[in-house]
């Protein structure tokens, strides 16, 4: 995407991932982080949602470890509160990675290489939609079923709009969403590896013994 911008601040968080077309609502109260929103909101509204990695808790108010793999959201709504904080819905455009750090202000900022995944690479054949939504019942149960129906059949969701929607809201580790959002144009295929692997995993059950071993229940 030529229009958005190659230097974006960065807002890392733990055990969060941003996919693109996806909204979120964030309610920003630290100093830094409204001075951000303040800035970003007079000129191109982007922030970068990045992962924080490892042990960020020890360094957290300086320069925590983050991932490479990022998703460009764009300021869809905002409201100053009286206070000074800012509630606002974050809307995902794009992917990118993060060539350097910057260390101008407050908050985090940088250089960023946009990744963005051509939609056309995330279009599902009806073999694939139909495996896809087989997976899903074995992760999830007969609660798959209307999911399905809300996303594919109410929505009219395909390809990188579902595919995208469904890693969003995957009940599955913050990690593995990561590993979804860097996986680009093969997320497709990355996604039905993990549903693969999950759906494995709760015929096997706690011990791995197809719910009769002796380790405590999920």
């Amino acid at each position: 995407m030529s229009d958005l911008p190659n230097i974006i601040p960065l807002f890392p968080l733990p055990n969060f991932v941003l996919f693109p077309g996806l909204s979120v609502p964030l309610h920003i109260f630290e100093p830094r982080y409204r001075e951000m929103v303040g800035d970003v909101a007079q000129t191109h509204g982007i922030i970068g949602m990045m992962m924080l990695k490892g042990d960020w808790e020890r360094d957290y108010y300086a320069y925590p470890d983050i991932y490479a793999v990022g998703c460009g959201g764009k300021i869809a709504a905002l409201s100053k509160l009286p206070d000074g904080r800012f509630n606002l819905i974050l809307q995902g455009v794009s992917e990118f990675r993060v060539v350097h750090e910057i260390r101008q202000r407050s908050y985090r900022l940088a250089e960023v290489e946009w990744c963005t995944v051509p939609a056309a690479t995330l279009e599902l054949d009806e073999g694939a939609m139909m495996t896809l939504h087989q997976l899903l019942v074995s992760f999830l149960g007969e609660a798959a079923n209307e999911v399905w129906k809300s996303l594919v059949e109410q929505r009219g969701l395909r390809g990188a709009a579902l595919i995208n929607a469904i890693c969003f809201h995957l009940d599955i580790a913050p990690i593995e969403k990561q590993t979804l959002l860097e996986a680009g144009d093969s997320r497709g295929n990355c996604l039905l590896d993990v549903l693969t692997f999950k759906a494995e995993e709760r015929k096997l059950g706690p011990g791995g013994m197809g719910g009769k071993g002796s380790g405590p229940t999920q």
